[in-house]
């Protein structure tokens, strides 16, 4: 995978570091010698970051020309236009098949470009409303942490740019490099949940137990009993309305979302590291039928858990 990272004056320093410390993670750990990253600006040379620290070996655009993935890291604030040029070198890429990939404020840059089109996209919470103007008709989701339509990604704000970096990976390599490069960083290898839980709401008052934390540690040790909503609010000593609202405000997804997540998650890991039959992880991970537990992770992963298998185990 050769990836082409976008850097600008005033670029943060960890946007800029995001995409190279997990891509290059691969080399440093030999997962993946072929994952390579290079910088690129509007011209050859360097630039400055936010800190007051020079990046230099920053080359031009024509080495979109190289890359199977283009990654706009962040973009200037206040927020502008993209140029022309930039918009047009970003198109000509995904025309030759590269990936773009617009993490944090990148997303407005990407949207710039017209390559989203009406599908949904996301960006740092406090620039969904710009991120609307610029994609009027897309629905805009804050409870995802990046969206993911295979020739285009956005992703939220900030740290997210790292989960959907270790997402690529997963998608690319598996389950099982991601949590590899993911407990070299100390970093979840999945985090549930999006960025709804960190738009700005009432501070909840201290002194508040950790029932839902309980019943998220219980629930992983049991993903192949029944985690109902009614099992969970009870385990949880709380009426279903009140568990439900508890929960969402807690993780940003329902709890049945949250639980078919895990499920599937501990599925892909069986898939890869075990020579279980697909029915035996069904079972285990909580699907009531092969058939059921098919449809769930096709519609999720776009392959099937047999294809998933041949594709990513050993």
């Amino acid at each position: 995978m050769r990836i082409a990272v976008h850097a600008f004056e005033d670029i943060t320093m960890f946007h800029l570091a995001a995409p190279l410390l997990v891509f290059g993670e691969l080399g440093r750990l030999g997962l993946a010698d072929d994952w390579t990253c290079r910088l690129w600006s509007h011209r050859a040379g360097s630039v400055r970051t936010a800190e007051g620290y020079h990046v230099g070996d920053v080359e031009g655009p024509e080495i979109l020309e190289w890359a199977d993935m283009v990654v706009i890291p962040s973009w200037p604030q206040p927020v502008r236009p993209s140029t022309a040029a930039f918009r047009g070198d970003l198109v000509a890429a995904h025309a030759r098949g590269a990936v773009v990939v617009g993490l944090c404020l990148g997303a407005l840059a990407v949207a710039d470009t017209g390559l989203l089109g009406d599908r949904g996209a996301v960006t740092h919470w406090r620039m969904l409303p710009e991120l609307q103007q610029r994609l009027p008709g897309a629905r805009l989701d804050t409870s995802v942490l990046y969206v993911d339509h295979g020739d285009v990604l956005t992703s939220a704000g900030t740290a997210s740019s790292i989960d959907a970096c270790l997402h690529l990976v997963r998608k690319h390599l598996g389950a099982t490099v991601a949590a590899r490069v993911a407990r070299s960083l100390v970093v979840a290898p999945h985090r549930e949940g999006g960025q709804a839980q960190y738009i700005e709401r009432p501070v909840i008052p201290e002194g508040g137990d950790t029932a839902i934390t309980d019943v998220q540690t219980w629930a992983l040790a049991h993903l192949d009993g029944d985690l109902s909503v009614e099992q969970l609010a009870q385990r949880a000593k709380m009426s279903r309305r009140s568990f439900v609202r508890h929960f969402t405000r807690a993780t940003g997804a329902t709890p049945a979302r949250w639980v078919l997540d895990q499920r599937l998650a501990a599925s892909r890991v069986l898939l890869e590291t075990t020579g279980w039959t697909v029915q035996a992880i069904a079972s285990r991970c909580g699907f009531r039928s092969v058939v059921t537990f098919r449809q769930n992770f096709t519609a999720v992963f776009a392959a099937t858990p047999t294809a998933y298998r041949r594709q990513f185990s050993g």
